[in-house]
C-alpha cells in the first residue's frame, strides 16, 4: 500500500512540496540526484549535474533550486554532512577517512563545513550521538 501512496504521489510532481522527493519526481532532475547520491565525494561542478539532466547550467539551477528548495550545490553539501553525520552516530571510522568519503580534501574543511551545517565538530557530534 505504502508503494502505490508514493507512486501516487510522485505522479502529482506539481502537488509535492519543495524537497528531495519532488526533485527525484522531477524526470528531468532525477538522473543528476542519482549522479550525486552515487558519488557524493566526487568534486562536483555544476556543469556536470546539469549535462546529466540535459539542461544549461543556468536551467538547471533554477529548476533544481525550485523543486528542491535549495540550490544543487547546497543541497549536495547537505547529502554529504547527512551521510557524515549517520557515520558519525553508527561507526568509529576515523574523521579525517570520514571527510575524504563524502568528498574533502583536509580534516579542517570538512569538520569547519560539518559545523556550519550541524552546529557542533564531528568530534563533539560522535560524543554526544554516543558512538
Amino acid at each position: 500500500m505504502f508503494v502505490q501512496v508514493l507512486r501516487a504521489c510522485l505522479s502529482e510532481v506539481a502537488g509535492l512540496p519543495a524537497g528531495w522527493l519532488r526533485a527525484l519526481a522531477d524526470e528531468r532532475l532525477a538522473p543528476a540526484l542519482h549522479l550525486m547520491h552515487a558519488d557524493p565525494a566526487h568534486p562536483w561542478q555544476l556543469e556536470e549535474p546539469a549535462r546529466a539532466a540535459a539542461m544549461s547550467r543556468t536551467t538547471f539551477a533554477v529548476r533544481f533550486r525550485e523543486a528542491a528548495g535549495v540550490p544543487p550545490l547546497t543541497y549536495l553539501q547537505n547529502w554529504r554532512m547527512s551521510l557524515a553525520a549517520r557515520a558519525l552516530r553508527q561507526d568509529s571510522t576515523p574523521v579525517a577517512a570520514l571527510a575524504r568519503s563524502v568528498g574533502y580534501t583536509s580534516e579542517s574543511a570538512f569538520s569547519n563545513a560539518f559545523k556550519r551545517t550541524v552546529g557542533m565538530a564531528p568530534r563533539r557530534y560522535r560524543e554526544v550521538a554516543g558512538a
